[in-house]
């Protein structure tokens, strides 16, 4: 596990200075898909691995002033970047891992994670993780601004049935984890799938 979470930080803590000048154009599907998650004004949502925090904006336009908005991130460079970016402003930047949250169970209303479930050592636990600190009936985002194929191309690959992210793959991930599977999109323009706590 260790391992797993050095090799992590360090490769987010090699990019985390020019993260969002490498991605300019993001900012309008980070903020459609917030709104496809459908906060409310006053709910509770965690930013799980929250990166420069580019998601906290949109956040905490949906819940309003009087509800909370956290940024968690596993790389202190990248929580820095989102605090040099005025992020912080939007909600509370964390340090912690998104598989061993410092939260109590039930407390969030939804949990949004842009790029997040391939950075997972293990998804299932950290799926289950996320899970445990939302409410039944909260909700899930897991995000990326571009698709599946999109992605895989860009690192010059192809995706397989084997991938994670894949329907036919999450959707009983998710399901073990207590999430149930509500929307799924995958095209060139954004990898979306919204989930519900079971339970």
């Amino acid at each position: 596990m260790a391992d797993d979470h050095t090799h992590v930080q360090e490769f987010f803590t090699a990019r985390a200075a020019d993260w969002d000048a490498r991605f300019p154009d993001d900012a309008p599907a980070f903020t459609a898909a917030v709104t496809a998650l459908g906060l409310r004004p006053g709910d509770a949502v965690l930013d799980a691995g929250c990166g420069t925090g580019r998601a906290m904006p949109a956040l905490r336009a949906a819940v309003g002033p009087r509800g909370t908005v956290l940024g968690a991130d596993l790389t202190l460079a990248m929580l820095e970047s989102a605090a040099r970016a005025g992020r912080g402003s939007n909600g509370l930047l964390v340090q912690a891992d998104a598989a061993r949250l410092p939260l109590r169970s039930g407390t969030l209303d939804a949990v949004f994670a842009a790029g997040l479930i391939s950075h997972l050592a293990q998804p299932g636990p950290g799926l289950a993780e996320l899970a445990r600190v939302v409410r039944p009936g909260g909700l899930l985002a897991l995000f990326h601004p571009i698709g599946r194929a999109a992605l895989a191309a860009r690192h010059g690959r192809q995706i397989t049935d084997g991938d994670l992210r894949a329907e036919p793959n999450l959707g009983p991930l998710l399901a073990r984890a207590g999430w149930r599977l509500t929307s799924y999109v995958d095209e060139d323009s954004r990898f979306l799938c919204l989930a519900e706590r079971t339970g």
